[in-house]
């Protein structure tokens, strides 16, 4: 695709958005010694974040559904630079708790809207390629921000990383003003018939396994630093260069699943749900050696990623009727996972059942995804059977 200022404009709001919210999982030590706190206490700041997405989604979604797109992207992104800018200047556990609240409220809203119009700026047969263009810059976020964030914070503090962030923001905010055009609301939305639509029980088991997928993959990735440092015994640069690996394999799954998807959804679910299951349970015993953990990490990273499109298409093909709502829970779903897996993995370090068990926590939640699969297809299976 030819270059898109929109596109270009939307992209960097998803790189700045994803970005911030995986930061602190690479700056956990940081933050929790800064602030005179626990390793676990710091990781329900990663909690807290995505359970603030869940409610901001559709909170944002409805309350701000006849508001012209142009202002409201711009005015979620002007949310995200105060939320981060208040982070930069917190000097308590309370107040950078806040600040990563107020930041998550437009996250799920920015990306639910910011699809739709990513696909309004281009001809129809290049709508899907629009909305992944978008993505992308979640993608770099995971490859080059985040580890580039974490860098910043070992060199210079982890405040400075959230005022980078902040730069960002404003940057973005003056991308979307000049770079898309003026775009009314859809005064034809009916939001109610979207909330019916979301309130059946295909819909709801879809958004479930969502929460699931990303519970598994959230409660080990939440504390990788602190794994890397105690377990493997790495340095800053081998953590670093871990997350940019994990990064690459996010964006290699992300093809694959997406690939894999277009032939069958549930196929992809179940094969990338198992591999989850059998990489973080290797994981608990090879992230004793940087060689194994290398590898291990770079494999589980493209079997948690190759879930979001077969988990996104799934709920799509449920809710049907009303995708600006579903898309904001199907993000909001995710983080709810996210924060699922942080408190997890937090339980399990409280419980002094040690490291190398968060991964054995985080490839049981798999394993829970992979039997609701398997209920769900019986189910299915069933159901004609019973009607003859």
């Amino acid at each position: 695709m030819k270059f898109n200022p929109p596109l270009f404009a939307l992209a960097l709001g998803a790189f700045g958005i994803g970005v911030t919210e995986f930061t602190p999982m690479g700056m956990l030590p940081l933050i929790a010694d800064g602030l005179g706190v626990s390793i676990p206490a710091a990781g329900l700041l990663v909690s807290a974040y995505a359970l603030g997405v869940l409610v901001g989604a559709p909170v944002m979604t409805l309350a701000f559904a006849r508001v012209p797109r142009r202002t409201l992207l711009i005015g979620l992104m002007g949310i995200f630079t105060a939320g981060n800018l208040l982070a930069a200047i917190s000097d308590s556990y309370s107040m950078l708790l806040a600040a990563r609240i107020i930041t998550s409220f437009n996250h799920g809203a920015f990306f639910g809207v910011g699809s739709v119009v990513a696909a309004s700026v281009v001809a129809p047969e290049r709508r899907a390629s629009a909305v992944a263009a978008m993505f992308t810059g979640l993608t770099i976020a995971t490859i080059g921000g985040v580890p580039l964030a974490a860098w910043l914070g070992e060199v210079f503090g982890w405040r400075a990383t959230f005022w980078g962030i902040a730069g960002v923001g404003a940057v973005v905010m003056v991308a979307l003003r000049l770079a898309l055009p003026l775009m009314p609301a859809d005064s034809n939305a009916d939001m109610r018939a979207e909330l019916r639509v979301l309130g059946r029980a295909p819909v709801l088991l879809a958004l479930a396994l969502t929460v699931v997928g990303a519970s598994a993959m959230f409660t080990v990735f939440t504390y990788i630093v602190p794994i890397l440092k105690s377990e493997t015994g790495a340095g800053t640069a081998f953590v670093t260069a871990m997350l940019v690996v994990y990064g690459v394999g996010l964006a290699v799954g992300n093809l694959i699943g997406g690939r894999f998807a277009d032939r069958s959804v549930d196929g992809t679910l179940m094969a990338s749900l198992l591999g989850v299951v059998v990489l973080l349970a290797a994981f608990a015993v090879g992230m004793r050696w940087e060689a194994s953990a290398a590898v291990l990490i770079f494999l589980w990273g493209i079997a948690s990623f190759a879930l979001v499109p077969p988990l996104q298409m799934g709920v799509m093909q449920e809710a049907h009727e009303a995708p600006n709502l579903a898309s904001a829970m199907n993000i909001g779903a995710f983080n709810l996972g996210n924060a699922v897996g942080a408190a997890l993995g937090g339980a399990v370090i409280d419980a002094g059942l040690g490291l190398p068990a968060v991964s054995i926590a985080g490839a049981a939640t798999s394993a829970v995804g992979v039997v609701m699969l398997l209920l769900v297809r019986r189910k299915v299976v069933e159901a004609p059977q019973a009607a003859e």
